[in-house]
């Protein structure tokens, strides 16, 4: 068989890496915590829902938290959603619901200790001695705060990696408070797990909003000429969500708004906004695509920027009323700023970047501004 490739294909778009299709054990880390419920769950229900899932996968919650398996499934279900433009998986919600469970349970435990990996192992090893398939596939997926990654990455490996499969360890924003925290957790990743092994994540990329933007962007070939500065005069991207921290004020205070949404969601927002048309739409050509407009933003000034926490209104509780909140903190909660992409597209173009929590509802929006007198 011939080694080279296809006429007309781009080395990029050939898959790297196996699909997993058979018998899979998935692995969520900090099954307990709001990620998993709100993000993590709920997207791997409409995975199960619409038959995406690897053949005859096995979901396994695991955190500190003590609790039952009842418990367990009335907060991973917490958060499920009838689908709204499906029929047939609306009709099949509640009897789908009974089945997801059927193929979840939980386990509690240490991250930092190598007992509750051990606990964690032998129940995946239960699992797969029920199957009787020969694959021991094992998707770990880490739903954790990030300051945490590396000491369960290291646990996982150790204790729980699978000899006679397939092995995947995925971890989600923010990668780190700056570029040297970053750094650091990328190297004792690349330490303990293989690059093709680790995948990193960022959940907001799955919003239809995003994904129709490279379709709406790259399709439409009138939309892509006229997205320039000669026909556009700003780019606002705005995110707002009308709640507060409620009892994650300890977590988030640690990263503030600019690390918790700006610097990850919005970022890649932009990105895939104002990139140029890639070569093939494959993940690493995307990202070549994307590297580049990032590469062209200057440092952000101060006097381009501005910061702000929300405050007690009505009966809705201020960020300092949140006793997980240190009642001296200055982490902000709203942030609005200006950046430039100096590149011949969007020279002189402001993009517009607003964030922030307990505002006036929940808002995300993409407004480009036309102008027909700009040169």
């Amino acid at each position: 068989m011939s080694k080279h490739p296809t006429r007309g294909s781009i080395p990029s778009m050939e898959t790297s890496g196996e699909a997993l299709k058979d018998e899979t054990v998935i692995v969520v880390l900090g099954a307990s915590g709001d990620l998993a419920k709100k993000k993590t769950f709920p997207a791997l229900f409409a995975l199960f829902q619409q038959g995406f899932l690897p053949k005859d996968a096995h979901i396994v919650g695991y955190a500190r938290t003590k609790m039952d398996e009842q418990e367990f499934h009335k907060r991973e279900t917490q958060y499920l959603k009838k689908s709204s433009d499906d029929e047939e998986l609306a009709k099949k919600f509640d009897s789908d619901v009974e089945e997801f469970k059927k193929i979840s349970t939980y386990v509690s435990g240490p991250y930092d200790e190598d007992s509750g990996f051990q606990e964690l192992l032998k129940h995946i090893e239960e699992l797969e001695g029920k199957r009787e398939g020969k694959g021991q596939n094992r998707v770990f997926y880490m739903a954790l705060p990030p300051s945490v990654f590396t000491v369960v990455a290291a646990g996982l490996k150790k204790n729980c990696y699978s000899k006679n499969g397939i092995n995947r360890i995925i971890i989600e924003k923010p990668f780190g408070k700056d570029l040297e925290s970053c750094r650091e957790m990328m190297s004792a990743l690349k330490a303990e797990w293989a690059e093709n092994e680790t995948y990193r994540i960022d959940h907001y990329l799955g919003k239809e909003m995003i994904k129709n933007m490279l379709v709406m962007r790259f399709g439409n070939v009138v939309l892509d000429a006229s997205f320039n500065r000669s026909f556009i005069s700003n780019i606002q991207i705005t995110f707002k969500e009308p709640f507060g921290t409620e009892g994650r004020g300890g977590y988030f205070d640690e990263f503030g708004i600019i690390r918790d949404v700006c610097q990850n969601h919005l970022m890649q927002t932009l990105s895939v906004l104002a990139m140029e048309r890639p070569v093939s739409f494959s993940a690493e050509d995307i990202r070549d695509e994307k590297v580049k407009v990032l590469r062209c933003i200057p440092p952000i000034k101060r006097e381009d920027v501005l910061l702000g926490q929300y405050t007690a209104s009505g009966d809705k509780p201020g960020y300092h009323d949140d006793d997980t909140v240190p009642k001296d903190s200055v982490s902000p909660t709203f942030a609005a700023m200006v950046l430039w992409v100096n590149n011949p597209r969007w020279e002189g173009v402001p993009f517009i970047m607003k964030a922030g929590k307990g505002l006036s509802r929940s808002h995300s929006v993409l407004i480009a501004s036309q102008s027909l007198t700009r040169t």
